[in-house]
């Protein structure tokens, strides 16, 4: 599977959860994917190094698509597509 960067991943919303502790990182993805339509696509930006953990397992379980995940300067960035 080819390497996608950031640059090439267009979403159509954006939610930054930076302070926030877990599980809100998590939680405020939910609502906002709940608003999205199937296969559009979320940015995420948090600060909680947990949320790494939470959105991998999140998105296996609920069955959404983690396109990307970075982290840099102590942000997580994630990119998931909605089922």
């Amino acid at each position: 599977m080819p390497s996608v960067s950031s640059a090439e991943i267009s979403c159509d919303a954006e939610l930054d959860a930076s302070g926030l502790n877990c599980p809100l990182p998590l939680l405020k993805a939910k609502l906002e994917l709940n608003r999205l339509a199937s296969g559009q696509v979320l940015k995420v930006t948090a600060t909680d190094a947990g949320s790494q953990r939470d959105f991998r397992a999140f998105a296996q379980l609920a069955g959404h698509q983690l396109l990307r995940e970075e982290v840099e300067d102590g942000l997580y960035r994630y990119w998931l597509r909605k089922k």
